[in-house]
């Protein structure tokens, strides 16, 4: 295909998607799907609205807009409560879906999601923490600081502190940054553990660091997205840690970048191992890549030069895993679709729990990334 007719394509596979989902069941969120459970508030929704919204903003089609207004409404109530979400759950994840809530209020000025992002960010109030001061990325799992939970919350807690609280949370967010960086990144290739247990008590923990054994490539994406999106939502004002994140941010791209495929410009589900058994090239992860490295470079966080180590990702994950149907709709494959540490499965972190877990198609955990590096090539066009 040309890039002409991956770009069309993904137009289509948008509109397919977002015909055949709704609140109560979107076709993307394929755990749900299978776990045939009422769809619940959840991150995985929240990514593919914020792809939709950023669809908006790109290209001014209403449909976006339309479509994750009334998404959100299902859930959000006139007092700002919001259905199947409790803060008190104490889940990083849930807070995702918060950062849409900033865009509807901009547009609508309806009360009822400033109040939700009241209840939101009351969530952060009392999320337990580490000795150091880093979030738990859940209540059942303590002490653990996972690189998933910095996108799943910091971009909403920034801005939130930015816009209603005077800055005052701004610092915090930024030295849970630079904790994970002092005991999560590996001096020798530059890239970062997927989890951190500060207690040392976790079966996957290493004894002496408190890290997981291997580089999981989707939490390596969320991290590099969080810090863009971080940036975008702060104030130039906090001169010091601004730079201090843009300058994070542009050493990962750097070092992440010595671990794409040369052929195909995509990442290896566990980045350092590349063509190990069971290993594979992996959808989500290379999109995040893709879609943090075109925004930083738009936003002026990242040297133009990066712009076509995106292109590449981008292109090359359309070309491997994008395809038609015999009855022409339109996939997404190679999107692992879930990866986590401890819980009751014994997910230990080895590189056989990482080849091990399903690889799936259509799930928004690589759709709504794709999506997202696509409305920034929109706006490169």
């Amino acid at each position: 295909m040309t890039h002409e007719e991956i770009l069309s394509m993904l137009g289509d596979y948008v509109d397919y998607l977002i015909a055949n989902s709704s609140a109560e069941t979107p076709m993307w969120n394929i755990e749900k799907v299978r776990s045939g459970k009422p769809n619940k508030w959840n991150y995985i929704d929240g990514c593919m609205i914020t792809a939709c919204l950023s669809l908006y903003k790109t290209t001014g089609d209403e449909k976006y807009l339309k479509f994750s207004k009334d998404f959100i409404d299902w859930f959000v109530q006139e007092d700002g409560s919001i259905k199947t979400y409790d803060p008190k759950e104490h889940n990083l994840d849930n807070v995702n879906q918060g950062k849409n809530l900033f865009i509807l209020y901009d547009i609508f000025g309806d009360e009822k999601y400033r109040k939700a992002i009241d209840t939101i960010r009351s969530q952060l109030l009392t999320q337990p923490r580490t000795r150091e001061g880093n979030f738990w990325h859940k209540d059942i799992y303590p002490w653990q600081v996972w690189l998933d939970g910095t996108y799943m919350a910091q971009p909403f807690y920034m801005e939130y502190e930015t816009r209603y609280n005077k800055m005052q949370g701004c610092i915090d967010s930024y030295k849970q940054f630079m904790n994970i960086k002092k005991h999560m990144r590996d001096e020798k290739t530059g890239l970062y553990y997927h989890g951190y247990d500060e207690s040392r008590q976790m079966y996957w923990a290493d004894p002496v660091t408190g890290c997981s054994p291997n580089f999981w490539l989707r939490a390596m994406g969320w991290f590099m997205v969080a810090m863009v999106d971080v940036l975008e939502r702060m104030d130039e004002q906090l001169y010091n840690e601004y730079r201090g994140i843009m300058a994070m941010l542009k050493q990962t791209i750097e070092d992440v970048h010595k671990f794409q495929d040369e052929e195909t410009g995509m990442f290896w589900q566990v980045m350092d191992h590349p063509g190990v058994e069971g290993n594979y090239l992996e959808t989500s992860g290379t999109a995040l890549f893709a879609y943090a490295v075109l925004k930083g470079v738009r936003l002026g966080y990242l040297p133009k030069r990066m712009a076509a180590w995106a292109e590449k990702a981008f292109y090359g994950t359309c070309d491997k895993y994008l395809s038609k149907n015999p009855d022409g709709s339109l996939q997404l494959d190679g999107i692992c679709l879930v990866a986590g540490l401890g819980g009751k499965d014994h997910r230990d972190g080895s590189l056989a729990y990482y080849f091990s877990e399903p690889v799936v198609c259509n799930d928004a955990k690589g759709v709504g990334p794709l999506v997202l590096a696509y409305t920034e090539m929109i706006a490169r066009k």
